[in-house]
């Protein structure tokens, strides 16, 4: 007879979308150049890129920001990460066939997008494949070890796939790097994980 994993109320609030802002150009990255002028401020005499309007329009919820990315995406602004916050856009309209090709076009372009690697793996989860929500959560601990929240969600996709023993050590690992209110809902988590057990 198999138990049931109830976990305690609330539930955990993890599960979420996360931007992606500006990073260094593309092309420098690419050719393993170094920018010169890295602590220097960058004062644009014209208005906002295409990206930068893309996202001052996302960060206000106009629906225009979708085509906007696209605007960014075929001018060649952050063409990754407009790739990457169009699709958590197209996830949210529960578009999500669309939101996976823009997370994976986004990839295509930067292989260590951590945010693309983070977002693949909360809608894999909403949409209960969670075999790659697992593969792409170990993908972002892997590029961005320091975001706890990454290490939170493995755990849950952990549990749902009863691999429940890592889901506790996933656990652990995330206790060891939030505050104390973090560590006990986390604690709550491992006691019911501990109590499916039995």
């Amino acid at each position: 007879m198999a138990k049931v994993v109830r976990f305690p109320s609330p539930a955990p609030a993890k599960f979420g979308f996360k931007p992606a802002r500006r990073r260094k150009t593309d092309m420098q990255e690419k050719h393993g150049q170094l920018s010169l002028f890295s602590g220097g401020k960058v004062v644009s005499i014209s208005s906002r890129t295409p990206f930068e309007e893309a996202l001052y329009l996302d960060d206000l919820g106009d629906a225009h920001a979708k085509q906007v990315y696209k605007k960014a995406i075929a001018a060649g602004d952050s063409v990754a990460d407009a790739y990457c916050n169009l699709g958590i856009l197209e996830s949210q309209d529960q578009n999500y066939t669309r939101a996976i090709d823009c997370f994976t076009k986004c990839l295509a372009e930067t292989p260590r997008h951590f945010e693309a690697h983070y977002n693949l793996a909360n809608l894999y989860a909403e949409i209960g494949n969670f075999p790659l929500a697992k593969v792409h959560y170990q993908f972002s601990i892997e590029i961005e070890p320091e975001f706890p929240n990454s290490r939170f969600n493995l755990a849950l996709t952990q549990a749902m796939l009863r691999e429940v023993e890592d889901a506790i050590i996933t656990l652990n690992a995330y206790r060891a790097m939030v505050d104390q209110k973090e560590r006990q809902q986390a604690d709550s988590l491992i006691q019911s994980l501990l109590n499916a057990r039995v």
